[in-house]
């Protein structure tokens, strides 16, 4: 078989919907890292100023380790997706509530783009699933 006709046994579909999940998920390890190597004092914080228990703080490392993990791997898609998606929601209503209509006075950008983008991508692989080349495929909550 020569190369051209095993690219077009390549399913293009679940090939895209890896590239996202490895794309999504690898991008909000940083975040994971970060809170894993310098502690969520500061959630903690901001949590207590809004009058909530601070043990939520913890739940940022299911959200952005243990989920981004398994959307890379394709282990529960679905399920993970709906982790970080929760995970996206929470950091928005905590802290980015006030930049809903605000633009990043440096680059013009919308002020939750970032957020918005994972939260997107988070929604798009619930819809979609895990794909052909996850480690979980064909099931209901792949």
């Amino acid at each position: 078989m020569n190369t051209i006709t095993s690219l077009h046994s390549i399913n293009k579909h679940s090939l895209a919907i890896l590239i996202h999940r490895v794309s999504i998920g690898v991008l909000m390890l940083f975040h994971g890292f970060y809170k894993l190597s310098n502690g969520v004092n500061w959630i903690i914080e901001i949590l207590a100023s809004k009058g909530l228990p601070g043990f939520i703080a913890y739940g940022s490392y299911i959200g952005e380790i243990v989920a981004p993990i398994m959307i890379i791997l394709g282990i529960k898609t679905r399920i993970a997706s709906a982790v970080l998606a929760a995970t996206l929601l929470n950091a928005f209503l905590l802290m980015h509530t006030s930049d809903f209509f605000s633009t990043n006075p440096t680059n013009g950008g919308w002020q939750i783009e970032l957020i918005f983008l994972y939260f997107s991508g988070a929604v798009l692989l619930i819809i979609t699933g895990g794909g052909k080349y996850a480690v979980t495929t064909k099931t209901q909550y792949d």
